[in-house]
């Protein structure tokens, strides 16, 4: 297994996250809409197929191809002949999709991106245990793709208030949070977004930086890094 970081786009995110994406593990990133995590999927794939390698997308948002065109620039069209997208319609062909990506990812691609993991899980909330349950296979069978081919697995994740803590969490309750290795948490503070780490497995959370979000991505605000005390 390769141990060597696949980057983000962002120096600043690679910082973050202690050098970029990790093999072998599941990266989460979590926030409400339009907080920066397409964003950041867009980027990291990009940053990717620049390596020369090829991406799986997994995309139940709604994919946008100008948006890829303007982080990708004039390399887009060529760098796009090695992204493998996949945009299920609902939460039961996201399964499947997830499943069978199994014969691709024999072939050694360098980064799966699902973005968001939760978006069509929304509609599945009523059924309550049956959901969640179906929604931990799903993540059960990244994680082993991420231990078996060597690769980082990057998961958007939508958000709910929750009302005893008084703040946005991440869908997909404690299964989703423990098989995740890294997570970060995005917020919105007007023009400006916000970037916590929420967990890691070899850093202390609550280290940060402000970002504005550009036509090319992430740009981060001048002297923005610190440490958030409530996330210790």
């Amino acid at each position: 297994m390769s141990r060597e970081f696949q980057g983000t786009g962002s120096d600043a995110l690679d910082g973050l996250l202690g050098g970029g994406l990790s093999p072998g593990i599941l990266t989460q990133v979590y926030g409400e809409p339009a907080s920066g995590k397409s964003t950041i999927c867009v980027m990291a794939s990009v940053a990717c197929l620049r390596a020369g390698k090829r991406v799986l997308f997994l995309d139940s948002e709604g994919f946008s191809a100008e948006r890829f065109q303007q982080i990708a620039g004039q390399e887009a069209l060529e760098l796009a002949r090695n992204l493998f997208l996949f945009e299920p319609e609902d939460f039961s062909q996201q399964a499947a999709m997830i499943k069978n990506m199994d014969s691709l990812l024999r072939e050694g691609p360098g980064l799966l991106v699902v973005d968001s993991l939760t978006g069509l899980y929304r509609s599945q909330l009523e059924r309550g245990r049956d959901a969640m349950q179906r929604l931990t296979g799903q993540v059960l069978v990244l994680l082993g793709y991420a231990r078996r081919y060597g690769i980082p697995v990057l998961l958007s994740n939508q958000v709910y208030m929750d009302p005893e803590k008084g703040t946005f969490v991440g869908l997909g309750g404690t299964a989703l949070e423990h098989l995740s290795k890294v997570i970060v948490r995005l917020e919105r503070r007007n023009r400006v977004r916000r970037a916590t780490l929420v967990k890691h497995r070899s850093k202390p959370p609550g280290e940060f930086f402000d970002f504005e979000i550009t036509l090319e991505g992430l740009h981060p605000c001048p002297r923005s890094q610190g440490q958030d005390k409530e996330t210790i």
